[in-house]
């Protein structure tokens, strides 16, 4: 007598639970990521991972900005303040004002190569606050001088500009994602 196999069962994925729990984990959905954030979709932990990419995209731009601003600064201050300013000056003070720009490149630096939300959140409050402070202080310069130049004009508008995009990073990644 030959024996027949038994009929092959089909194995429905959608039931198995181990099954369902393996595939999430695959797809990057369901789990917890770095944050804590638990991705009910692949969109929306696509969603986030493009977020960071952004974030780190402009952490690097502003790296590089502070550093090189900061290098000019140190290296030759006289021409740096005659562009914005077109006036001469001492030169200790701005290399003062490099040697600060630099603190805060390696500030900036330093949150890009970290993945810790509240790191890189910080390091986005302190470009910020540099952002705001500096437009002030330009204003008030500007205003007792009593002249505006071109190359002011450039740099106010630009400080503003980089306010403006570095509080709404800020602002996008200190709030929480709605899950789906």
């Amino acid at each position: 007598m030959a024996s027949t196999p038994p009929p092959l069962m089909k194995k429905h994925s959608q039931t198995d639970l181990v099954s369902r729990l393996k595939s999430r984990k695959v797809l990057g959905v369901g789990g917890e990521d770095d944050d804590g954030e638990v991705h009910r979709s692949k969109v929306t932990a696509l969603t986030h991972i493009a977020a960071v990419n952004v974030i780190t995209f402009w952490l690097l731009i502003s790296a590089v900005l502070f550093t090189s601003t900061s290098l000019m600064a140190l290296a030759f201050p006289n021409q740096l303040y005659e562009i914005i300013f077109e006036l001469t000056t001492t030169r200790i003070s701005i290399r003062l004002y490099g040697g600060a720009l630099l603190c805060i490149s390696l500030i900036l630096w330093n949150g890009l190569y970290t993945a810790e939300k509240v790191i890189i959140q910080w390091t986005l409050l302190t470009e910020a606050c540099y952002f705001g402070v500096q437009f002030l202080v330009t204003s008030i310069t500007l205003l007792e001088m009593g002249t505006l130049s071109n190359s002011a004009i450039v740099l106010l508008f630009g400080e503003i500009f980089f306010l403006l995009v570095t509080l709404s990073y800020y602002h996008h990644l200190g709030r929480r994602t709605k899950k789906i």
